[in-house]
């Protein structure tokens, strides 16, 4: 089985591939798009998208990607983001005077780098800074990626777990050709992902919402962004708990679709643990 993902092995996206399928074959690409291709052509079963992380917040491009990429959810990943300072075998730190990475991740290891004086300089990404390290001769450069990328490319961690915010976690979303079938006599937690755009009349959002407070179903996130370049034309994302054929989130999707213009479940899925343990 093959999964594909955006960057290279030994990125964050790469790790939570290892962790949601042990036996896959990674399959690297170049952007989203062709990650999501992948699958639609056949050659890899699933991929898996990052959709947001709780320093940085949301992947942009991933949502505006996501209602039209032909797929559907799946499956949702939740992964612990570990940052180590990595350089060439037998560099110390005190040898160490830049570190390259995304701008991101540079940004969640502030404290760290400046405590050690090292210079943060943007990389294209993580995974692909530490590779740059390992190709380079200069002992002076490090990069800060996962502990994958450090035993991929051969480097030492002089620093490890070193991000400032020790509950940095990104979620990701495992998307497929097919919808799954799930098992509603078995006691699980579903989620169900949507998307939406509301008719153009006065208070058009506050009343689609209601279906959901009246029916008691919680709405754990609502994303929203423009689309088509129109600065009138909106669309939502959102996820909720609970399965479209439970009658009260049925109820609450009814009314919902009363007030769009635009309506899609983008995937039905089970809870995963992080979620459950963090309720």
């Amino acid at each position: 089985m093959k999964i594909s993902f955006q960057g290279e092995l030994g990125s964050y996206s790469h790790q939570a591939c290892s962790e949601a399928f042990p036996n896959a074959v990674p399959l690297p690409c170049s952007t989203f798009e062709m990650a999501m291709d992948q699958v639609k052509e056949g050659n890899a079963q699933y991929t898996i998208i990052p959709v947001e992380n709780s320093t940085y917040g949301r992947v942009a491009d991933a949502y505006y990607l996501l209602p039209n990429s032909g797929l559907f959810i799946i499956k949702e990943h939740f992964l612990r983001v570990h940052i180590n300072l990595l350089a060439l075998p037998g560099v110390s730190l005190s040898e160490i005077k830049t570190a390259v990475s995304h701008t991101v991740l540079l940004g969640q290891c502030r404290k760290f780098l400046s405590k050690n004086n090292i210079k943060p300089l943007s990389g294209i990404d993580t995974a692909g800074s530490a590779k740059i390290v390992s190709e380079s001769s200069d002992r002076s450069q490090s990069a800060l990626a996962s502990p994958l990328a450090g035993k991929i490319y051969g480097l030492d961690a002089l620093g490890i777990e070193i991000e400032d915010m020790k509950n940095n976690t990104t979620r990701f979303l495992i998307m497929a050709n097919k919808k799954q079938d799930l098992d509603l006599s078995k006691n699980a937690k579903f989620m169900t992902t949507i998307v939406f755009q509301v008719r153009n009349i006065p208070a058009a959002l506050y009343k689609a919402m209601g279906g959901f407070a009246t029916n008691n179903v919680n709405m754990v996130k609502l994303e929203s962004y423009m689309v088509s370049g129109s600065f009138t034309s909106t669309q939502f994302y959102a996820d909720i708990e609970g399965h479209p054929d439970e009658e009260k989130v049925k109820r609450a999707l009814d009314e919902l679709i009363f007030f769009t213009s635009m309506f899609k479940i983008l995937g039905v899925y089970e809870c995963h643990e992080f979620r459950k343990l963090n309720s």
